[in-house]
This record gives structure tokens, sequence and C-alpha cells, in this order.
């Protein structure tokens, strides 16, 4: 046995007790986990400087209404997207997107390094930078992997992103004090050496010739625009509904814990407690235990979950959750109790669901891996936003309570559930016709 091949036996054998990986997928899997890592090391890092920004400068009515604003942003971005996608092929598209950000993110830091406000336009920046990074590396992922393989690497690929989410987490807390700056700078490096490895990844991808059912990546992805794509595309209708009452339950709980926590901060202050420090602090513990919970998570449960029930009814376990949690946080609707809600909420979301998610496009055409699942990730997402930001006007107007709001979410997974339900009556057809598989749009 060569040293190569015992270092891939090695390897798959580690692997085995999180998911069954091959020897011969060994090195494939352990580059995409650690581009996974990397890339959620570095988006934890910016969002640990958002949030002191926005809520300070503007609050946590600002912060909602804000990500509704992204959602006019996401439309033109997820246009050009789609032009470019008609032009060019998968690796190009990916670079271009990768460093467009990055080159974004230096403009920024210099900005905060002198001092200017950003907090705003930071703040709408982050959400269109990570919806979009995130979707493309798992549209590359998914366009690797045919299904049966994606459905038992994708969670150790996921639990790649979540260990980088809590290294995130720990290192900017580790890093706030220093200044937004320093996080900016220091995940543009990351940014870019996340680049140079999906690079490595593409050209292995290439030569190991992992999928043979579709056309040579180097060609342009789509022959129509994003729009025309969705206008006739059932299955990405299904997820993009899902994911609009997904998020906008989410979106205002985010809400909702924010809303608690700057009363807590107004408290702290009484004592000379300064306040960006205290939400920054509030803010990196929290993500830390989110994320850790979500690894757990991610390591032992979602490869076995996804084995034991399958992709579809594993979309069922974060509404379900998410029933329960609110309906407590409607006689409970304090900072410790909301805080719980998110963490379990967050991880679920962060785990499971969107490993679910993922797996989804496993069984969808190579434009709908890259064009249409960018369409669903930004501008369906903040569309439930923008309807969420338009609930918490009329509620801010009228005064309603923090246990009001949680009582609304809990009728709004009812829609949530319905989704559900199509999406898993098209993933059920399309797994059963080999025609979707080799890339034929289901509609």
């Amino acid at each position: 046995m060569s040293a190569t091949l015992a270092i891939r036996q090695a390897v798959a054998t580690a692997l085995r007790p999180f998911s069954r990986v091959h020897p011969q997928e060994a090195t494939m899997v352990v580059l995409m986990t650690l581009a996974a890592f990397m890339l959620l090391t570095a988006y934890y890092l910016l969002k640990t400087v958002r949030e002191p920004l926005i809520l300070l400068q503007g609050g946590a009515e600002v912060k909602l209404y804000a990500r509704a604003g992204q959602a006019v942003l996401m439309v033109g971005l997820v246009h050009s997207y789609g032009e470019l996608a008609r032009r060019v092929g998968r690796m190009k598209l990916l670079v271009f997107v990768f460093l467009f950000f990055i080159s974004n993110l230096v403009v920024f830091a210099v900005l905060a390094k002198t001092n200017v406000s950003i907090g705003l336009a930071f703040f709408l920046w982050v959400g269109v930078f990570s919806y979009t990074v995130v979707a493309q590396f798992w549209g590359l992922a998914a366009d690797i992997y045919d299904d049966e393989q994606g459905k038992r690497l994708f969670p150790i690929i996921g639990a790649g992103s979540s260990i980088g989410a809590v290294i995130g987490g720990v290192v900017a807390t580790s890093l706030v004090a220093f200044g937004p700056h320093v996080l900016m700078g220091t995940a543009v490096l990351i940014l870019l050496a996340c680049v140079a490895l999906i690079l490595w990844i593409e050209r292995r991808a290439l030569s190991l010739s992992m999928r043979h059912d579709e056309p040579p990546p180097d060609e342009p992805l789509a022959k129509e625009s994003a729009w025309q794509l969705l206008a006739h595309d059932r299955y990405l209708w299904f997820i993009a509904g899902m994911v609009v009452f997904l998020n906008w339950v989410n979106s205002s709980g985010e809400y909702l814990l924010d809303r608690t926590l700057l009363v807590a901060a107004k408290q702290v202050t009484a004592n000379d407690v300064d306040a960006g420090t205290f939400i920054g602090s509030f803010k990196g513990n929290f993500y830390v235990w989110q994320n850790s919970l979500g690894v757990g998570l991610q390591l032992f449960a979602v490869s076995r979950i996804l084995k034991l029930v399958g992709v579809r009814r594993a979309l069922f376990f974060l509404p379900i959750f998410a029933l329960v949690a609110y309906g407590g946080a409607v006689f409970f609707p304090v900072l410790a109790v909301m805080r719980i809600v998110k963490i379990g909420e967050n991880s679920l979301q962060y785990s499971l669901a969107d490993t679910s998610r993922h797996a989804l496009f496993l069984v969808a055409s190579r434009v709908e891996k890259f064009v249409g699942k960018t369409a669903v990730d930004t501008v369906a997402v903040r569309v439930g936003a923008i309807v969420s930001a338009a609930m918490v006007y009329v509620g801010t107007r009228f005064d309603w309570s923090t246990g009001t709001f949680a009582a609304i979410n809990v009728g709004l997974v009812a829609g949530w559930i319905g989704f559900v339900l199509l999406i898993g009556r098209e993933h059920r057809l399309r797994s059963a016709d080999p025609a979707t598989n080799s890339g034929e749009s289901s509609s």
C-alpha cells in the first residue's frame, strides 16, 4: 500500500464516526471542509463587527429595517450575477464573486481605521456578502458530488462551517477591543486563502471527473436570466417559499433578542459599563454557544438524521423546534429566555436545516445550483426580512409586547411547514427520475 493511499485510508477511518467516507473521497472532502471552515471563520469575524456598529448607531428597529433594505441590493446583485453566469463558467464565476467582495472589504477596513461612520453601509454589505459567497460555495459542492455522495459528505463539510463559526466567534471576541479594522483585515487574509483553496479544489475536481452527467464546467452556466429561470421552475419556488417563512421567523426572533438586549444594555450603563463593549461581548459569547451546539449537532447528529429519516423529513426539525421555543417565549419574554430560544434555533438552522436545504440541490441542474440557488439564498432570504420589518413597523406603532411578536412567530410556522410539504413532494419526484439528476430542470 502506498503512503498516499494509507493516508487516505486513515483519514476515511478517522471520519467514520461522523459519516461514511471512501478512501478515494478523503482528500477532496478534507479540502472542502477546510474551505467551509475558513469561509465561516471570516464571516463570523465580520458578523461580530457589524453588531455594535448597527445597534449603537441605529437600534434594533433600524437593524431590522436594514435587513429588508438588503433585498433591494440583492435584486440588483442577482440580475448582474445571472448575466455574468451567461458568459462565464463555474470557476471564473466563483473567483470573480469572491474577489469582488474582498476588494469591498479592504475599503471598509480603511474607512473603519479612519473612524468614518460605516455602520449601516457595512451591515447592508455583510448581509449581501454572506448569503452570496455561501451560496456559491454550496453550489460548487452540489455540482461536484452526486446525490448519494452529498448525503454522506455534506454533514462533514457542514461541520467545517460550524467549527469555523465557533472559531470565528472566539477570535472575534479576543480581537474586538482592537477595533473593527483589525477584524476586517483578518477576514481579508482568510478569504484570500479561501479563494486559493477553492482554486485547488476546482483543479482537483476536474482531474477526478467526479461528475459525468453535466456539461463541462468551463462552459457558461446559464442560457436564460435568473428571473426567467425562477419564472418557470416550480422546485425553486417551493424552496424560496420555505426560505421566506424561515427567515421571517428568524428575523423577527433576532429583533426580539436585540430588543431585550438593548434593555439590558441600558441597565448596565448605570453601573459605568460601556454599552458597546457589553453588546459586543454578549454577541461574541452568544455566537460561541450557538455555534458550539451547532458543531455538536453537525458532527454527531446530522448525518445520522439524514440517513435515518432522509432529506425531506429532516426539514421538519427546525419548524417544530421554533413552534415550541416561541411558544415558551410568549409566556417568558425576557433576555435569558430569548437567548436560549435563539441559540437553539440558530444552532439547528446552521447545522441540520442548512445541510438539508443544501442537499435539496443535489437533484438540481447546474444552472439551478448556481443561478437559482443564489437567487433563493439572497432575494428570498431578504423577502422574509422585508415582511418581518413590516410587521415590526406595525407592531412598534401599536406598542406590541415581546410576547405578542413571539405569538405571531408561532402562527407563521404553519406556513413554513406547508412549503416543506410541497418541497417533499417535488423532491420525491426528482429523486425517482434519473433525468432530473442529469441536468434537466423539472418545472
